[in-house]
């Protein structure tokens, strides 16, 4: 990207934002809060490590920005190394003292387009697949991938959040999402554009959250307990 366009963002980054910037993680499974954000930036979205804003004057660039104590900034800038470009994919400009500078993806979450009733066209769902097969050969395990992390734009699907793509252990979300995708929302959903409300969504969510919580729990009993 262009250097002044850059400098020129850090500037106030580091004179406006950083400064002022008032932002906590209160649960780590929920996300983080942001009590005080500076004039004029603009809050756009936050998740369980971190917040991302952007500024009006730099529209197509964001600011991830790491709660105090939220580990894992580290692994972020090297998911985005071992990225490099990709359209599914946002680009790390800048990496340093606990944020991200990263090309800005519009869209709307599968979240939302379940609330607004918004056609998820089966291309989508196939962009991430490539997408996620394409970061699996760059040497990355896909975890993590629910509702939230995926959007859509002009019909075509793109990966939000990379921050965990370094852990190895096996992660069922994207699969299991799929599985909904075509067992339920295609066949149900998807001819009546029904809007499904915020609540029931988040119902869903935190009964996947506790079922997996569950089953975990069970696993590692099974492997403590002694064999007859």
């Amino acid at each position: 990207m262009d250097k002044l366009h850059l400098q020129q963002m850090l500037e106030s980054i580091y004179q406006e934002l950083l400064p002022r910037l008032q932002i906590e993680s209160v649960n780590p499974h929920n996300p983080v809060k942001v009590n005080y954000l500076p004039e004029p930036w603009r809050l756009l979205g936050t998740g369980n490590y971190a917040a991302v804003v952007y500024h009006p004057d730099h529209p197509d660039l964001v600011v991830k920005i790491y709660a105090p104590g939220r580990l894992g900034f580290e692994e972020e800038v090297e998911v985005y190394r071992r990225l490099g470009t990709h359209a599914a994919f946002s680009e790390c400009f800048y990496a340093k003292e606990g944020f991200l500078i990263l090309k800005r993806l519009y869209g709307v979450t599968l979240y939302n387009c379940m609330h607004l009733g918004l056609r998820i066209p089966k291309q989508v769902i196939r962009d991430i697949d490539e997408a996620l097969d394409y970061a699996r050969h760059r040497g990355l395990y896909p975890h993590d991938i629910h509702g939230r992390n995926v959007m859509m734009h002009e019909g075509r699907g793109l990966v939000v959040d990379i921050s965990d793509f370094l852990d190895k252990q096996p992660c069922s979300k994207w699969n299991n999402l799929k599985k909904a995708y075509y067992w339920l929302y295609l066949p149900l959903l998807y001819p009546l554009r029904l809007r499904v409300p915020y609540f029931v969504l988040d119902l869903v969510r935190k009964g996947y959250r506790s079922g997996a919580l569950f089953k975990s729990f069970c696993r590692r009993l099974f492997q403590i307990l002694p064999h007859r």
